[in-house]
């Protein structure tokens, strides 16, 4: 009995320890680059009506934007923050001109300044 008491205990505790750290890596994850890339990539997917190539190559260019942040983030220099993230930002705007038709980046250009 003492013996069936300790299993079914232990089996509780681990259960509730796996909820915890299933829990813990939800919330991890969220954070990561590739995560907001795919993110914003859906938003954009379904703003511009974007074709498979394009996803590919925007895929990569908000990932490389969002790393790059990442990086500048963590220096602690507020000038070098801002210019890194300026350069990050005029890549990732380079990119999307030359992946989007013409169309397509005028509509971008215009919901940028909503």
């Amino acid at each position: 009995m003492k013996n069936l008491f300790s299993i079914i205990a232990f089996a509780f505790v681990m259960m509730l320890s796996f909820q915890n750290v299933s829990a813990q890596s939800v919330s991890q994850n969220q954070d990561r680059p590739e995560v907001i890339a795919k993110t914003q990539l859906l938003e954009l997917t379904n703003q511009l009506e974007l074709t498979g190539e394009q996803n590919r190559t925007l895929y990569r260019a908000l990932v490389t934007k969002e790393v790059s942040l990442r990086k500048s983030e963590v220096d602690e220099n507020k000038a070098t923050l801002t210019l890194d993230k300026k350069k990050a930002n005029e890549v990732f705007y380079s990119q999307m001109k030359k992946s989007l038709t013409p169309e397509q980046f005028k509509k971008w250009e215009g919901s940028l300044k909503k």
